[in-house]
C-alpha cells in the first residue's frame, strides 16, 4: 500500500499540518509527521479540501458522446478537484431504467478519475407523463438516491407529488428544474431591460419562483425532501428563506455562473452565455452570493453542460444551452465568495462538498480531513491567478464563458481513496 505525505498544507484554510495517506485512508494528520517511507507532496502555503462533490453534472453518454463520456467528464472533474459527481438523466436513452443508471454507474467504475452516482429520471423520457422506475433504480446496483428530469420541469403538479411521496420510502429526494413551461415559450433570455432593449424573448423570475412555491408547498404536505436545482433569482432565494423558516425539508444550489455573471452579457450575442436558467441581474447575483453565504442557499453546483462547437458556434436564437463548468467551478466560487469575504474556505468545503455529499448520500465523500476517513482530497493554490484557457480543458468541449477571463486559484492535486488523480496540474 503506497503513502503519501502532504507537508505544510493549510487543512480547510487553518494552521499548516501534514497530512499522511496511507492507502485509501487518511492515517494521521498532525504537525511534523515522519515522511519514512512516503511520497512526499509540499503544499506550503496552499489549502486542502475534502475532495469536491457535484450534484449537478451533464455527463452526457450515452447518447451524445460527442459533446463528453463519462471518461472525458470524469478527467474534467478530477482537473477541477471534484472525486465524486451525480450525473443527470438526460441522456440518450433517458436515464428512466435500472439497465441505463447501472450502465452509467459501471462506466464511472471504469474511468477511475471520480466515483460517478447516477441522477434517475422522474418521469418516462422526461415527458412528466408517467413515473419512471424510481424503485427499480434504487434497488440497482447504482443505488440511485436522486431523481431529476433536468433540462425539463416536472410540471404536473400530481406527478411532483406522487414522485416525493415514492421517493419517502427511502429518504430519495426529487431535484427540480424549476421552470414553468407556459411562461417561457420562445424565451431567450432574462426578461427585463436587457431584454427588451435587444428584442429577445424575457425568460420571466416567476416562471422559476412559481414553480419552487408550488414544489415546497407540496413537500411540506407530504413530508418528503425536494432538491431546487440552478437557483437564480432574488425571489427564488426569499421563497426557500420563507420554506426553511417553516421546517420544509428543501435544499437549493446555484452555479458559479449564476454567481459571477449578469444578463448584461448577452449584448454580445455570444452563445456562450445562453444557458438554462438565463443569466439574470446583478441584483441577482448579490442575493444568491448573500444566500449561499448564510446557508440559505446549501450548495454550489456546477450544472456542467458541454455541447459539441457547432451546437454553440450560430444565431443565438439556434444555440444549445449551456455552459461547461466543472474546470473553472472553484476558481469562480474563490472570486465570488472567498475573495469577497463572503466564505472562507471551510465555508467553501461545506457547500462544495460536505452538504452535496449529504443531500445525494454520497458515501465516503464531503468526509472531514482527519484520521481514519477516506482519503478523497483536493489541494488548491490560492495564490494563483491565470486566464482561462479552454484549449486544456480534460473536458471534450469548449462551451466557458471565461475563455480569456483571469481568475484566481488553481486546483493542483486530486485524490481518490488515496490515488492520485491530478498532480502539479496535470491528470495521471
Amino acid at each position: 500500500m503506497s503513502k503519501t505525505l502532504i507537508r505544510g498544507a493549510k487543512v480547510l484554510g487553518g494552521e499548516p499540518q501534514d497530512v499522511l495517506i496511507d492507502g485509501t485512508t487518511i492515517a494521521q494528520v498532525g504537525t511534523g509527521l515522519s515522511a519514512e517511507g512516503a511520497e512526499v507532496v509540499e503544499a506550503a502555503g496552499k489549502v486542502l479540501l475534502p475532495g469536491l462533490v457535484d450534484l449537478h453534472t451533464h455527463l452526457r453518454e450515452p447518447g451524445r458522446e460527442d459533446s463528453e463520456t463519462v471518461l472525458t467528464g470524469t478527467r474534467a472533474a478530477a482537473s477541477g478537484g471534484y472525486t465524486n459527481v451525480f450525473a443527470m438523466a438526460n441522456t440518450f436513452p433517458v436515464a428512466d431504467t435500472a439497465g441505463v443508471v447501472e450502465q452509467v454507474w459501471r462506466l464511472g467504475q471504469e474511468s477511475g478519475y471520480c466515483d460517478v452516482q447516477p441522477i434517475g429520471a422522474v418521469t418516462v423520457g422526461l415527458e412528466g407523463a408517467k413515473l419512471a422506475e424510481l424503485g427499480a433504480m434504487h434497488e440497482s446496483a447504482a443505488g440511485v438516491t436522486v431523481f431529476s428530469d433536468d433540462g425539463k420541469c416536472v410540471h404536473d403538479a400530481v406527478i411532483m407529488r406522487r414522485a416525493l411521496e415514492y421517493v419517502k420510502a427511502f429518504d430519495g429526494v426529487v431535484a427540480q428544474h424549476a421552470q414553468e413551461p407556459r411562461l417561457t415559450e420562445g424565451a431567450q433570455m432574462n426578461e427585463g431591460v436587457v431584454s427588451a432593449e435587444l428584442g429577445l424573448g424575457g425568460w420571466p423570475a416567476v416562471a422559476e419562483e412559481s414553480v419552487i412555491a408550488r414544489d415546497v408547498l407540496l413537500a411540506e404536505h407530504v413530508g418528503s425532501r425536494v432538491h431546487i436545482c440552478h437557483l437564480s433569482t432574488a425571489g427564488s432565494v426569499e421563497i426557500v428563506r420563507w420554506a426553511k423558516s417553516r421546517g420544509i425539508d428543501v435544499t437549493a444550489e446555484v452555479t458559479p455562473h449564476h454567481l459571477l455573471l449578469t444578463d448584461e452579457l448577452v449584448r454580445s450575442y455570444n452563445p456562450v452565455y445562453k444557458v438554462n436558467p438565463p443569466l439574470r441581474t446583478e441584483r441577482d447575483v448579490m442575493a444568491l452570493r448573500e444566500a449561499l453565504a448564510d446557508g440559505t442557499i446549501d450548495i454550489v453546483a456546477t450544472d456542467h453542460a458541454p455541447h459539441p462547437h457547432e451546437d454553440k458556434d450560430c444565431e443565438w436564437a439556434a444555440a444549445a444551452m449551456g455552459m461547461v463548468g466543472l474546470e473553472t467551478a472553484l476558481s469562480v466560487v474563490q472570486e465570488t465568495m472567498v475573495d469577497t469575504g463572503l466564505l472562507d474556505w471551510a465555508g467553501v468545503a461545506d457547500r462544495m462538498s460536505v452538504k452535496p455529499a449529504q443531500i445525494g448520500q454520497a458515501t465516503g465523500h464531503g468526509r472531514p480531513v482527519s484520521a481514519g476517513e477516506p482519503a478523497n482530497l483536493t489541494l488548491v493554490d490560492t495564490e494563483y491567478r491565470g486566464q482561462v484557457d479552454p484549449a486544456g480543458f480534460a473536458s471534450r468541449s469548449r462551451n466557458t464563458p471565461y475563455e480569456g477571463r483571469e481568475l484566481p486559484g488553481r486546483v493542483t492535486h486530486t485524490w481518490l481513496r488515496g490515488k492520485a488523480t491530478l498532480v502539479d496540474g496535470k491528470l495521471t
